[in-house]
């Protein structure tokens, strides 16, 4: 396979897999390698007749599905700038992404465009359904006359493997913008270039093993390249079958989709795995009886051993590893992990660097790491000892972005003259480029002695104990101060008054400060009543508590 280019992967991949399974949508239909290229021949056939050039810029708005997955590869299959757009957004924010990113043409779930306003973005030629490929609306007539005729297979004529091709990129080419809601508030709109995607996927075959007919489950946003990148394009570059969770992905919905598809890779974040591991395992470890029982040395490998097993089996029991990614893992749950031998790795890496900065494979991570730098890149500790001495963490090389998109000084900010991005992050590496994350550099809060707080760290402490779902810790009146969430499913079933819940709150405050150095005792824990502001990556949107 030559692997010098990106849209040469899937021409190749398309004409060595054409009567295989692409892409279904969870207990829906599914579409061939062959049935999928058709479909972007008639794409194509109307993006030509309708002046479309390569390089413009069209959208896709919806959740996860088939035809988005279609839709994306038409659009990079013709050389145009691919603009995701997550469908969590309000119809203002995507109002502002399609007209920031001068968007011509628009792919949009049925529901989503409903609440639009044309009006507003008068750019857009074209908006076309992403259920069935229908009509939804045109600058006039005679286009939406145009793109029904051309939508077409007797019109647009048979696709077949001899005569199946697609428009490449070169290499510095910009193939996706991506615009994605940060934790500090409305982000920059991320332009990445053909390398960057290719970096990844070429990455991804060298270190995570698929193979043509391989099952993969996609409940990530696609407008997000972390599962842009590993639940979508790599997959379909190797002739993976693809399922979609067209539904929001509640992990009820995301375990029994595992089970009835039972992948070979699984991709994660951590929030799904953490609530597996806090509903169906401590439950269970916390009962006297076993607790007793893992204090006997060959009866604890036992009830490891099985606890393991019936945890593969909880994902479909048919995979290799679960790569989990977009924050970090709380440290109870993967040293716990660790004990019982579970196959999982954790990735670092940003949206800057579609996306992959480090990984490693569940045989060789190294535990509390974030992976290892990944091929093609440079890393970088911005501090005196950085093996020791906590740092920004400054990455250079393949996978990192052209910048942001009409925004010249947050890319200066960003990029330094030497080509070191600036991640924002801190952290420290090993002598074998092992990357450990601390905490962002915008969330360090300063001790009363000038020492560095990473709330994060605190955070994945008081998140193991009773009744707190979730938490933020900031600084109040010189003082550090936790925002807990309750848990409503604890709440439910113990009902426990206003004053137990405070009292236990007071009590969960005294256990997590015997763990913290005293320069990060917390003062108090604050109860609120509504689940915090999440990004589509389910990270707490910090800016708007601190």
């Amino acid at each position: 396979m030559n692997r010098d280019k990106l849209i040469g992967l899937y021409a190749q991949t398309f004409r060595e897999n054409w009567s295989l399974p692409a892409f279904s949508d969870y207990q829906g239909s599914t579409t061939t390698y062959g049935e999928a290229a058709q479909i972007i021949r008639q794409i194509h056939y109307y993006f030509r007749e309708s002046g479309i050039s390569k390089g413009d810029k069209i959208a896709i708005l919806g959740r996860n599905s088939s035809n988005w997955a279609i839709a994306f590869l038409a659009v990079s299959g013709y050389g145009a700038v691919s603009v995701p757009v997550l469908p969590d957004f309000n119809p203002e924010d995507i109002h502002h992404i399609l007209n920031h990113s001068e968007s011509v043409f628009l792919f949009a779930a049925d529901g989503l465009f409903e609440k639009m306003e044309v009006a507003k973005i008068p750019q857009i030629a074209g908006i076309v359904s992403l259920t069935n490929f229908s009509a939804l609306s045109f600058k006039n007539q005679e286009e939406k006359d145009k793109w029904t005729q051309c939508f077409s297979s007797e019109y647009a004529g048979k696709s077949s493997p001899n005569n199946f091709e697609l428009d490449e990129y070169e290499n510095d080419e910009l193939s996706v913008i991506s615009y994605t809601s940060g934790t500090s508030g409305f982000t920059k709109g991320v332009m990445i270039p053909a390398r960057s995607l290719l970096s990844n996927i070429v990455y991804a075959q060298d270190h995570m093993p698929l193979k043509a007919g391989d099952r993969i489950v996609s409940f990530l946003p696609m407008a997000h390249v972390f599962g842009l990148l590993f639940e979508f394009l790599f997959p379909v570059s190797v002739g993976c079958h693809v399922s979609f969770l067209t539904k929001p992905p509640t992990p009820q919905l995301i375990i029994k989709a595992f089970q009835d598809v039972k992948p070979n890779l699984i991709l994660s974040v951590p929030l799904v795995i953490e609530k597996i591991y806090r509903k169906r395992i401590l439950p269970a470890l916390e009962k006297p009886a076993l607790k007793f029982l893992l204090k006997v040395p060959g009866i604890q490998q036992l009830l490891f051993k099985k606890v393991r097993a019936s945890l593969v089996e909880t994902f479909g029991g048919n995979f290799h590893e679960i790569v989990i990614g977009g924050a970090p893992l709380n440290n109870e749950v993967e040293t716990f992990f660790r004990k019982i031998k579970f196959p999982f790795t954790i990735g670092y890496g940003m949206t800057e660097c579609g996306p992959l900065i480090s990984y490693e494979p569940s045989s060789t991570f190294r535990p509390s790491s974030a992976g290892k730098l990944v091929d093609r890149m440079e890393v970088r500790i911005d501090s005196n000892d950085p093996f020791n001495e906590v740092g920004e963490i400054l990455v250079r090389g393949t996978n990192v972005m052209m910048g942001y998109y009409k925004n010249e000084k947050a890319t200066a900010d960003a990029i330094d003259s030497e080509g070191w991005l600036h991640t924002g992050d801190l952290g420290i590496i090993d002598a074998d480029d092992f990357i450990y994350i601390r905490g962002r550099c915008k969330n360090m809060l300063l001790g009363p002695s000038g020492q560095n707080i990473y709330p994060e760290e605190m955070e994945a402490k008081l998140n193991n104990y009773p009744f707190v779902l979730e938490c933020v810790i900031t600084e109040r009146d010189s003082k550090l101060v936790a925002f807990v969430y309750p848990d409503p499913e604890m709440i439910e079933a113990e009902k426990p008054d206003e004053n137990r819940l405070k009292q236990i709150m007071t009590e969960n405050c005294k256990h997590v400060n015997r763990e913290l150095p005293k320069y990060a005792q917390l003062s108090s824990i604050i109860l609120v009543d509504k689940e915090f502001e999440k990004t589509p990556k389910r990270n707490i949107k910090r800016y708007l508590y601190t």
